[in-house]
């Protein structure tokens, strides 16, 4: 099992999938690194000589923010807004989707469950 940017890879998988598996590395940058570094797409994990894998971790450290350095940046970020007091602050703040989307109804994986209302009685 290669370990890439502190993260085991899975073996059987082709290795342009594997680096996926990084937070920070999608598809594009997959394809990208494996460019840079010359190794063919269709190559396994576990086809990897030690070799290459060192020139992967290389160019990713070099290059790439992934991780814990990427989610400290984008809590940070975050964080940063809502000092400000942003409109996107506020929204992170308050729990609700920020990219401008529909409140009334559709919100319930940010919103979370329907809060009864106190003194609201059904009438039957």
């Amino acid at each position: 099992m290669a370990r890439i940017a502190g993260v085991n890879i899975p073996t059987n998988k082709r290795v342009v999938i594997a680096l996926t598996y990084i937070f920070g590395i999608g598809p594009a940058f997959s394809r990208k690194i494996l460019k840079e570094v010359s190794i063919d797409e269709s190559k396994r994990v576990q086809d990897l000589s030690e070799a290459e894998v060192i020139r992967i971790r290389e160019v990713i450290d070099r290059d790439y923010t992934v991780e814990g350095d990427l989610r400290r940046e984008v809590s940070m970020n975050i964080k940063r807004q809502m000092d400000l007091g942003t409109y996107r602050g506020l929204r992170h703040r308050k729990k609700l989707p920020v990219r401008g989307q529909r409140t009334r109804t559709n919100a319930k994986t940010r919103k979370g469950r329907s809060k009864p209302i106190a003194g609201k009685k059904k009438v039957a």
